[in-house]
């Protein structure tokens, strides 16, 4: 997204380190962790036993297993025991890990299959050195697991962490929108894009229009922008710094996509940049390192990071299934986007994508079906005269737009039922209802898009509507006046909440700021 057109918290550390000091060697500065000094470019010191300086993630929940990501600090094998009591008495299972080696910058990824029929699942995670056997402090706590007994489903969705210069600030309170979602006790979190800046460097020190200083934590990796591997993998390990960001990884499973700032500002395949921040000018070469980076460093199963695919799906009982798209790396060149007729030059989601959405859809039996996407449809998002997004201003569908109105006619043409649209992108909270009574293409049935975030990045906004395909604004987080780029610390961050009762079906979806205030809220009941 080109943004240029538009009392601290308390951490509940609900884990257990063991083995004398936090996280080895590593020191906490108010909420955000720093390894070593972080104005110097000169590795830290191996400690004598291994440390975990990220903590640890899961994602990529599903009824019969669970991803686990962890990272070590040298070169040793993950151990992991879990237990469906938290004094490990009655269900005990110890599993041997990968080793955490070089070539993926000592990140591992354990898939747990065969889960028990349970509500909570408890955890100990530690490494073992593979030279002389020491042992990593214990990471012990627990996560929900799909729910086996009826009731009430609860997940959170945003997107955009540490971008325009916010990073993690100690004497704020860090990433303090994590532990206000944390405490929801959600069932999962979907990350809706933008989990990185990697073309965002961030300064030690920003002066705030009261003439304070907002302070940021800054890594050797976070002064340029992203180019090399190294360089892509430290975003990554910069946000997960943060204690806020650990504690909520620990205790909430979560499904991530990606949108542009993994890789740089709009980028799409094949676009060669014209940047003077950049000596390597291929987007197509920053884009497959970045894409490593994002596999390496999010809990992403390791059967989807085998074929590098993003786009998937997950079903959450019966009341619910989730269809992660991306909008990211199939898109044609970004343009005016004004062509007739569909062709190469107006892939968005792409052939293959689009038609295993289509049929994804459609076989569905879920109550509500949640289009998780990393853009949302109906704005307007330029990228100089060309446009990053479907939309491309008020007419009928042309360019990337014709493959939204496909896919909107198919759902209709089919009778698909209970569909919804969660999305981040452009760094304000929104709720879209999309109308065709309203709109210039009239082919579809009435459907809700809720725009959340952001998480920890600078606010902007509102965007321009585009009346192809109706929308009608229902909830605006910001004031239309907000001068760019606010700062986490005016207080307009935001995440969505969405609540599935199991008996009656009904949907409600919540926007709640940094300070756990619930500015909005709305209950869908199903077809």
């Amino acid at each position: 997204m080109d943004h240029k057109d538009h009392s601290e918290m308390g951490v509940n550390r609900r884990f257990l380190l063991k083995g004398g000091a936090i996280l080895g060697s590593t020191a906490f500065i108010g909420s955000g962790i720093v390894r070593g000094d972080a104005d110097q470019s000169s590795p830290q010191p191996l400690g004598p036993t291994p440390r975990m300086p990220y903590g640890i993630q899961w994602g990529d929940l599903t009824e019969t297993d669970v991803t686990l990501w962890a990272a070590c600090d040298r070169p040793s094998r993950l151990q992991v025991e879990i237990s469906n009591d938290e004094d490990f008495l009655y269900f005990f299972r110890k599993l041997d890990g990968p080793a955490a080696l070089e070539d993926d910058d000592y990140t591992v990824k354990l898939l747990i299959d065969k889960l028990p029929p349970i509500d909570r699942l408890y955890y100990r995670v530690y490494f073992i050195d593979l030279e002389t056997g020491s042992r990593s402090d214990i990471i012990e706590g627990s996560i929900p697991l799909m729910k086996k007994a009826k009731g009430m489903t609860r997940f959170l969705w945003s997107g955009d962490t540490a971008g325009q210069g916010w990073g993690i600030n100690p004497e704020w309170g860090g990433m303090r929108i994590y532990e206000t979602m944390r405490r929801m006790k959600p069932d999962f979190f979907i990350h809706s894009g933008d989990c990185i800046y990697a073309d965002g460097p961030l300064q030690e020190e920003v002066e705030l229009d009261d003439g304070s200083i907002w302070k940021n934590i800054v890594t050797p990796e976070k002064r340029k922008v992203a180019e090399t591997l190294k360089e892509f993998r430290g975003q990554y390990q910069y946000n997960l710094l943060d204690t806020n960001i650990q504690a909520f990884n620990r205790e909430v499973p979560q499904y991530f996509q990606w949108d542009d700032h993994e890789t740089v500002n709009n980028w799409y395949p094949g676009e060669i940049l014209n940047d003077d921040r950049y000596r390597v000018k291929s987007v197509d070469l920053l884009a497959a390192r970045a894409k490593k980076a994002f596999l390496e460093f999010t809990p992403i199963a390791p059967r989807f990071q085998i074929n590098e695919r993003i786009y998937r799906k997950f079903q959450y009982g019966d009341d619910l299934e989730i269809f992660m798209i991306d909008l990211r790396s199939f898109r044609a060149a970004n343009s005016p986007n004004t062509q007739l007729t569909p062709s190469a030059a107006t892939d968005f989601l792409g052939k293959e994508q689009l038609n295993w959405l289509k049929s994804s859809l459609a076989k569905s039996e879920s109550t509500w079906k949640v289009i998780a996407s990393d853009i949302p449809i109906g704005l307007l998002v330029r990228d100089g005269d060309n446009f990053e997004n479907g939309a491309n201003g008020d007419g009928p569908a042309l360019g990337r737009e014709l493959e939204i109105a496909q896919l909107l006619s198919f759902i209709s043409d089919q009778d698909i039922k209970n569909i919804i649209w969660l999305t981040a992108d452009v760094h304000y909270a929104a709720a879209h209802y999309y109308n065709p009574k309203k709109a210039v293409f009239k082919d579809f049935k009435p459907f809700w898009e809720f725009v959340s975030g952001p998480l920890h990045a600078g606010t902007f906004g509102p965007n321009e509507f585009d009346n192809t395909f109706g929308p009608e604004l229902k909830f605006l987080s910001i004031p239309t006046n907000l001068p760019a780029n606010r700062p986490p610390s005016d207080g307009y961050q935001f995440f969505g909440c969405v609540d599935i009762d199991s008996k009656s079906k009904k949907m409600t979806v919540k926007q709640i700021n940094v300070y756990g205030e619930e500015k909005y809220a709305v209950t869908l009941i199903p077809e």
